[in-house]
């Protein structure tokens, strides 16, 4: 009896439970495999993880690096102002699956030694980035992931040369309407920063310590309510970084297409450290009635997003049910 009612139910489990993981890294044009986890590791900076699925709960170890994260054997090198671009999937192939919550990005040095021997339990954590929903309220930069698009950052221009991990991170948010929902996938990224400047953060945090349950960008009720403002978990964005990002909550206010990275574009953000986009340049502007046409698209498309995404939460928690009960009457 148990095993019949839940074979249509388990049919289902891959898709629901495949996640991700950070398959490449592109510093400056130069590209970096990351390894499959669990599988044999090749040479590469980017720190293995045991598991596509989720870090659950703010106070996991493993929010550091990820789940059980390995040490990385290359140190990539990179420069004051580098261009980063993340790209996420996983091991079959297929794009990151889910679209809503924040895409944040910290660095530590490696302070007591080089990052390919560096335990990162004991860093302390600058944040350099974040971004949320895009300017119109409606879908989240996490969306462009979802879409195929790497997440470009920038590193701050004033960064001291040395060693650091860059620790990329999403927060899935579209179980966050419960306490202990969100899921986060953090992921470390070992480079060799050159130069010589000199500029130190002025707050650092701990993972895990940055973040707690029950924080309003972590425990979200509101996560579907596009009206509803959006606080990012963790500290402020580092003195190092943007003045802009510090001063707008959404991280920038340029939209962004699933062609091009999942930010925004560097004249939204100034010069020191920000999020990057590679889009064209901006095209002339067109008469009021194209304009008007086109905003009535936008807001269709917009409308068309939110209700997929609505959708595609309460078919995963009829599901959830389904299975609970199955397992109940079994």
């Amino acid at each position: 009896m148990f095993t019949l009612a839940l074979v249509p139910i388990l049919a289902l489990l891959p898709s629901v439970a495949a996640h991700g993981f950070v398959t490449k890294v592109v510093i400056d044009g130069k590209a970096y495999s990351g390894n499959v986890p669990n599988a044999q590791p090749s040479d590469s900076p980017i720190r293995q993880i045991a598991d596509i699925g989720p870090v659950k709960g703010a106070s996991n170890p493993d929010l550091n690096c990820g789940l059980s994260a390995q040490l990385a054997t290359q140190v990539a090198p990179a420069n004051p102002g580098s261009n980063l671009q993340f790209f996420w999937g996983n091991p079959g192939g297929s794009n990151w699956p889910h679209n809503t919550g924040p895409l944040m990005t910290y660095m530590a040095a490696c302070d007591t030694t080089t990052c390919d021997k560096f335990n990162g339990s004991s860093a302390k954590w600058f944040k350099i980035d974040q971004i949320g929903r895009k300017s119109d309220g409606g879908d989240w930069y996490q969306q462009d992931v979802m879409n195929g698009s790497p997440v470009a950052v920038t590193l701050p221009t004033e960064v001291a040369p040395g060693d650091y991990l860059v620790r990329h991170e999403i927060i899935a948010l579209h179980l966050a309407v419960s306490l202990g929902g969100a899921e986060f996938y953090p992921s470390c990224t070992q480079i060799r920063v050159g130069g010589s400047q000199s500029g130190t953060p002025n707050q650092t945090v701990s993972f895990p310590g940055a973040y707690n349950d029950n924080d309003p960008g972590i425990y979200d009720p509101n996560v579907y309510d596009t009206n509803a403002p959006y606080a990012f978990p963790g500290p402020p964005v580092s003195n190092l970084a943007s003045p802009a990002d510090m001063a707008n909550p959404n991280g920038g206010d340029q939209s962004s297409s699933s062609a091009s990275p999942a930010t925004t574009t560097t004249s939204s953000r100034g010069p020191k450290g920000t999020s990057t986009s590679s889009g064209s340049a901006a095209q002339p502007t067109q008469s009021s009635s194209s304009d008007s046409t086109v905003c009535r698209l936008q807001k269709r498309d917009a409308s068309l997003a939110r209700r997929s995404s609505l959708a595609q939460h309460k078919r995963r928690t009829s599901f959830m049910r389904a299975l609970r009960d199955a397992i109940r009457h079994s």
